[in-house]
């Protein structure tokens, strides 16, 4: 079997596949060349950046490849329905970096409270304002968890720690003993932080509306998808002060060209690196390599 992994691979992972007579390569190619070559592939291996959409599908067609694999959690990159009609099955890795990405919530939440990227970026140009800076503590505050799969959940254990109470929001209930399910429109009511854990969507789920039912002062965390917020409506509550302070990883367009949002001092930004820890590429790679070995003794099964 042929592997491309086109947006790359953990170096360890990569060792597997090669101590299994796996062909693995990792080259990045863009769009137009990814169309020549990936009728030479069985599978190809994906990460946010390679966007498998129906004219690279249609590129593969009567093709060996049968397996697209997202090293990651979201698969609005991948047209999986267009794909699985063609008869080529599609994979993601969502137990992988849902602890990295609650603890990246968690750093942007802790930055905003104590104001500590303004602080850096101050002191750092010859202030001393140590007057100017009082924060809060997010012990006793209301965190409000839009979206309760793995990253959510585990998000309410690292925040309850802390000392948070914990309200939660999800389309399928998930009832869960330990945490209080609100409706969204409790939620944003009752919130004094909110974050956001779900797929994309087909518009933004916070626009003004929402907004506007919020405490005044609340701070906003995105870190699943940029376009399930309304980054128009974002910047006017910030500058209205309605919105305290925001801290995003994800952006409606990404690279982001949005300055003001990016440049505004009540804002912590990311560059879409919720998943970016070496301990979380690990287990991605071994989720994939999981994936693969599975794939494999299927077919083989099939052809005995």
């Amino acid at each position: 079997m042929r592997i491309l992994a086109n947006d790359g691979l953990d170096n360890k992972a990569i060792d597997i596949f090669k101590e299994k007579n796996f062909e693995i390569d990792t080259n990045h190619y863009e769009i137009e060349d990814l169309k020549k070559v990936i009728v030479d592939y069985d599978i190809l291996i994906v990460r946010s950046a390679t966007k498998v959409k129906k004219d690279l599908i249609d590129a593969a067609k009567g093709s060996k490849l049968k397996l697209i694999i997202r090293a990651g959690v979201g698969l609005d990159n991948i047209d999986v329905k267009y794909a699985n009609s063609n008869d080529i099955t599609v994979k993601n890795t969502p137990n992988s970096s849902s602890n990295s990405v609650a603890e990246l919530v968690l750093g942007h939440m802790f930055g905003l409270a104590r104001h500590i990227v303004l602080s850096n970026l101050t002191m750092r140009q010859g202030q001393w304002n140590k007057s100017k800076y009082t924060g809060i503590e997010l012990s006793g505050k209301t965190l409000g968890i839009i979206g309760f799969g793995r990253i959510g959940k585990a998000l309410a254990g690292k925040a309850s720690a802390l000392g948070m109470n914990i309200v939660y929001y999800d389309r399928f209930k998930n009832e869960n003993e330990s945490y209080t399910f609100m409706s969204l429109n409790e939620l944003l009511v009752n919130s004094d932080f909110i974050t956001l854990h779900v797929s994309a969507t087909d518009r933004p789920l916070i626009g003004k509306e929402e907004i506007d039912m919020m405490k005044n002062g609340v701070v906003i965390i995105n870190t699943a998808r940029g376009g399930v917020i309304d980054e128009e409506a974002l910047l006017n509550g910030l500058n209205e002060n309605k919105v305290g302070g925001a801290g995003i990883d994800v952006f409606e367009e990404e690279p982001s060209l949005n300055a003001e949002l990016i440049n505004h001092p009540k804002v912590s930004v990311t560059p879409h690196i919720g998943a970016a820890t070496f301990e979380a590429q690990e287990r991605i790679g071994e989720e994939v390599v999981e994936i693969v070995l599975d794939f494999y003794d299927n077919l083989a099964n099939i052809a005995s």
